[in-house]
């Protein structure tokens, strides 16, 4: 530092006392914080996984990407490079950060264009194991994801070193094809991964009437995992060995389960590991030998390398198909329990065997109508302290409520609210506040987090969702309050997706994890969060606003569209918030499947039965036809992304956005919000050629959310023929209305006439999974199709069609039969058919059949 000389001797004094002060008092206010810069490369590239060449998605060259490492309190500064020529984004998940940055395109930020360099700028202001990923399209599935690691300044926890193991799946096909194969509602994978269920194993288990009643709630099946994958990666190895670790050492584990749509059970060779924090916050430690890490979770172990071996972490795929290993040190392998494959025939038997409603529908008649309350009455399981609003029933609650009787005496909502607040509303705008004593957002709680927790030195709770809950809570109760409802509209009592009240210790007994106590559900009993606590409580202050959501997650395996509420994002309007309001959101999964859901932007309280202690997280599975509560602070701008972090079912419509209902801001103009939301409405070609002995056949569909166009062709070496073109208009899952032409020949075995008709009509999918066809044609000749196709061996299916048309001379009159002068006043045609298909690949099949038009033959099946 260079000095200047001054005239004044005073002059220098004062300066040297005034700089030796400065030097003296802490600087913390004043200081900058540390800048750490990261360059990461995106390139499309061969790459070589399990031994087996494909293209993939690197990052510096790299799958997974480098680990980002940085100390609390750090200003992260990353250049993302994109050298592919297809946009990209890199999305921080876990990280609180400016909403600019979080990384979504045309929601939050800017895609990385092609050959273009973005700079993502942050402060790190929690510790903990994060990773980062691609935002766009099916892009992680293919490789872009890697690691990030927040530490204290200061090592409190008792270990030597700390690894990250990143979890992954991996396909050797291109992702959008494997959307396309789900959506088309071929079962080849769960063939290949020897999970299928044809119907000669479930006879020979005696659960014949358990899949007839799966069919009757149009489901296949129990299902777990929708994709196959011939490889399960440990930082991108099948196994990955770790030999510097020596005996005795203590090594902190940093376990991410990047994969696009795998959940896994951790188990553990050697000694019981120690558990010690969920999703970046510290939890209480616990000892855990096997544990669920659904799709975006991390989890920190604390494990001891082994005397007499290399100590064995396992990861094994939730449906039993595979699994990948870490080795750590040196030996014999001291190997990790395995965890049986799920017997899905014995969970279909023991779910038919329940008094619940399954396959609640993933589209509605009307969108823009949402009715969540109504559909967890009818959907899924009937139980105790529900939250349920009825029709009818209205409280006033400009009256002062007593909730003094026991939990378990009560066994209805306390209070059920007769506000009608659609999503897209901020709700509260009609609430007279002027009675109630509460504190509004403005005033913030204070947490002294230890230093160790994720709290430490400058963690904004202010986004990490905290309200207090006793173990003795009772189920979806929320507090009576003195509100003024005479000005708010009743007149759609029951239909809201949010209601608001406020925080009140008395209202929240028992609202929390309800995988627990479910009759015949002990199946999934392990997945629930009861063995994490946080170390200090994660509560709010009382008497701030509550907001209640009830989210239904939704879905529809034969198209595969899933949703919430029966609403996919594309037709879905923003859930919209108010800052300084807890937001509460029960989800409640109708559907056979786990779902990860992943709030960004915020940390939220999973209620659990420690109450005041729940755990803060940013993604939560939920298992099938369960129950999870949520809680986050309301307090930031902008929109944020909800959605399953299941890749495929995120692309297929089950995503949110909650909205501060700010401004937008400026620089994304030009980036438009409706590409992010028209993701799950892409159109989906496929088709499908059979080339056989008797005839030839093509099948071809072009189909997005709504709209479908098919085309379908038959022709038989006898000269006979039919094709037809089709345009149909999906009003809900099941039902679709259609209109086209149909071409077919006049008289049998001949090609010299063919006829051209107008048709219309409605196709709809019935209980017990039949295809049924109603339709008409422009000579009013009325027409009915049924067809069905079951698997009844591993790899074999039976299929059947038949079709009756009707004739009544409405339009042209009947000629007299050939010979007489009688004329009829009615004809008919039946046509029928019925074969067996063997399922040799994805792409081919080997067929065989009889066509009362075409006579028998058999041949090949070409899918494309």
């Amino acid at each position: 530092m260079k000095i200047y000389a001054v005239k004044s001797s005073y002059s220098y004094i004062l300066i040297l006392i005034l700089t030796a002060l400065f030097s003296y008092f802490p600087k913390d206010t004043a200081a900058q914080p540390d800048t750490v810069v990261y360059n990461l490369t995106v390139d499309q590239e061969q790459v070589k996984i399990a031994g087996k060449k494909s293209m993939g998605m690197t990052i510096n060259g790299m799958i997974p990407g480098p680990t980002l490492r940085f100390k609390i309190g750090d200003y992260a500064v990353i250049h993302v490079t994109n050298k592919m020529d297809v946009e990209t984004s890199i999305h921080w998940h876990g990280i609180l950060l400016p909403n600019f940055f979080d990384g979504v395109p045309y929601l939050t930020t800017p895609p990385v264009e092609p050959v273009t360099t973005f700079t993502y700028e942050f402060e790190l202001k929690h510790t903990g194991t994060y990773w980062y990923h691609s935002h766009t399209g099916l892009q992680e599935q293919m490789g872009v994801y890697g690691s990030i690691v927040i530490e204290d300044r200061e090592q409190k926890l008792e270990y030597d070193s700390d690894l990250v193991i990143v979890l992954s799946d991996w396909t050797y096909e291109r992702p959008t094809n494997v959307l396309k194969t789900l959506k088309r509602g071929l079962e080849i994978y769960d063939i290949q991964k020897g999970t299928s269920t044809p119907l000669s194993m479930v006879i020979a288990r005696g659960a014949l009437g358990a899949q007839l009643n799966f069919w009757k709630q149009r489901m296949e099946g129990a299902d777990i995992a929708d994709v196959y994958y011939p490889a399960f990666l440990s930082n991108g190895q099948l196994v990955r060995e770790y030999p510097e670790y020596k005996p005795g050492q203590k090594v902190r584990l940093r376990v991410i389960n990047a994969a696009a749509s795998s959940q896994f059970w951790l188990t553990f060779g050697g000694d019981t590991p120690l558990l010690i924090a969920a999703d970046g916050p510290d939890v209480v430690p616990v000892k855990r030998d096997k544990t669920f890490i659904a799709v975006a979770e991390t989890y920190d172990f604390i494990v001891t390398i082994p005397q007499n071996g290399k100590l064995e972490m396992k990861a094994t795929a939730q449906d039993g198909s595979g699994h990948t290993s870490t080795l750590l040190g040196q030996g014999p392998v001291i190997p990790a329990p395995d965890v049986p494959r799920p017997d899905k025939i014995a969970m279909m038997q023991q779910m038919a065997a329940m008094d619940m409603k399954m396959g609640a529908p993933a589209t509605k008649f009307n969108p823009s109508e949402e009715e969540p309350y109504e559909m967890m009455k009818e959907w899924g399981m009937d139980m105790d302290g529900e939250m349920q609003m009825e029709e009818g029933t209205h409280m006033d609650h400009r009256k002062s409520m007593e909730h003094n009787s026991k939990p378990e005496e009560q066994k209805k909502p306390t209070h059920q609210h007769d506000m009608e607040m659609k999503q897209d509303t901020a709700g509260a705008k009609k609430m007279d506040h002027s009675k109630m004593n509460h504190q509004m957002g403005e005033q913030k709680r204070e947490m002294q987090m230890p230093k160790d927790t994720t709290a430490a030195k400058g963690m904004d709770h202010a986004k990490m969702g905290h309200t207090m809950h006793d173990k003795e809570m009772q189920k979806d109760t929320a507090a009576a309050v003195e509100m003024d409802h005479s000005k708010m509209d009743h007149s759609k009592h029951g239909k809201a997706a949010d209601t608001t009240h406020m925080n009140q210790p008395e209202a929240r007994k028992g609202i929390g994890m309800q995988h627990e106590g479910m009759p015949g559900m002990d199946m999934f009993s392990e997945y629930n969060y009861n063995y994490l606590k946080a170390p200090v409580p994660t509560d709010f202050a009382e008497g701030k606003p509550v907001r209640e959501i009830l989210l239904n997650l939704t879905g529809n395996m034969v198209r595969y569209i899933w949703s919430m509420n029966g609403v996919p994002l594309k037709e879905a309007d923003k859930i919209k918030i108010l800052k300084g309001e807890v937001v509460r959101i029960t989800l409640n999964n109708l559907t056979m499947m786990h779902h990860p859901m992943h709030l960004h932007g915020h940390f939220f309280r999973v209620i659990n039965e420690h109450g005041e202690y729940s755990p803060l997280k940013h993604t939560v599975n939920v298992a099938p036809m369960q129950k999870v509560v949520l809680e986050f602070d309301a307090n930031d701008y902008g929109d944020w992304f909800f959605h399953c972090h299941i890749l495929y079912h995120l692309d297929a419509g089950m995503a949110r956005i909650f909205s501060y209902d700010t401004v937008r801001d400026p620089r994304l103009k030009g980036y438009p919000l409706r590409i992010l939301t028209n993701k799950s409405n892409h159109f989906f070609f496929w088709g499908a050629v059979d080339a056989a002995s008797h005839m030839g056949e093509t099948r071809m569909v072009l189909s997005n959310l709504r709209n479908q166009f098919t085309l379908s062709a038959e022709y038989g070496w006898n000269k006979n023929l039919e094709a037809e073109f089709t345009y149909g208009r999906f009003l809900y899952d099941y039902l679709n209305i259609f209109v086209g032409v149909n071409a077919e020949n006049v008289e049998e075995d001949s090609m010299d006439k063919v006829e051209t008709t107008a048709i219309a009509g409605i196709r709809y999918l019935t209980p017990y999974m039949f295809n049924l066809d109603l339709r008409v044609d422009n000579k009013l000749r009325p027409e009915i199709r049924v067809g069905r196709e079951v698997l009844i061996l591993p790899r074999t299916f039976l299929f059947g069609e038949y079709e009756y048309q009707a004739d009544f001379g409405w339009v042209n009159d009947f000629e007299p039969e050939e010979g007489t002068v009688k004329v009829d006043n009615y004809r008919s045609e039946t046509t029928w058919n019925v074969g067996l298909e063997y399922l040799v690949s994805k792409t081919f099949s080997l067929m065989g059949s009889y066509d009362n038009r075409f006579g028998a033959g058999g041949g090949l099946t070409v899918r494309f």
